[in-house]
């Protein structure tokens, strides 16, 4: 279960590795990749935090709001962009333990080890068509992490990934980027996915 020292490791600066899909509804559309930088500050004693991305690749900012609720102990992720000046619906989810991924030395207020995964889902409309949206988050015990947006048109029975981000801290190589599609083994840094039914095409 999620607790509220989860995005503990995403504080303080950052690198930004971006892959993002001209069309995020159509499967066929051209990845395009551009880097950033972001910055994310606690707030709550660690229980809220909100970052910042700056995109000149988009000419855009963003900016997102992460609250823990400590009754149905679930994060919601609230996101705006500086063009629309507004926050978009949230996605709701939370963390689940990952057996063998650890990081020594990172742990909440609980003893509980660090969450390695993350996933929120919430519903949206973009261009006009109603989507249910889903963002993963992953952390390795090298402290990268990596976020993925997927949207779903038909009710989550299937996903199409339409943009992923990879966070290294200023200075530090790259890692190596992995593929996220079903039924390909992510390396042991990384928690592996849970089985379902829905379906992500990735680049």
């Amino acid at each position: 279960m999620s607790g509220p020292h989860d995005f503990d490791f995403l504080h303080g600066e950052w690198d930004v590795r971006h892959r993002r899909r001209t069309d995020f509804l159509d499967p066929g559309s051209a990845w395009e990749e551009f880097g950033s930088t972001a910055g994310c500050r606690p707030l709550f004693d660690g229980a809220a935090n909100i970052d910042e991305i700056d995109m000149p690749h988009l000419g855009a900012k963003g900016l997102t709001l992460r609250l823990f609720d400590p009754e149905t102990r679930q994060w919601s992720l609230n996101w705006s962009s500086s063009r629309s000046g507004r926050l978009f619906p949230p996605v709701i989810g939370g963390f689940a333990g990952c057996e063998g991924v650890e990081e020594p030395g990172r742990r909440d207020g609980s003893g509980e080890a660090r969450r390695a995964r993350g996933e929120f889902y919430g519903d949206d409309v973009h261009d006009g068509v109603a989507v249910r949206a889903r963002f993963i988050w992953s952390v390795a015990p090298d402290g990268s992490a990596r976020w993925e947006q997927a949207f779903s048109s038909d009710g989550g029975r299937t996903w199409l990934t339409n943009w992923v981000m990879d966070f290294a801290r200023p200075g530090v190589t790259r890692p190596v980027a992995y593929p996220l599609a079903q039924g390909v083994a992510p390396p042991r840094s990384a928690c592996p996915e849970t089985p379902q039914e829905a379906v992500s095409e990735t680049p």
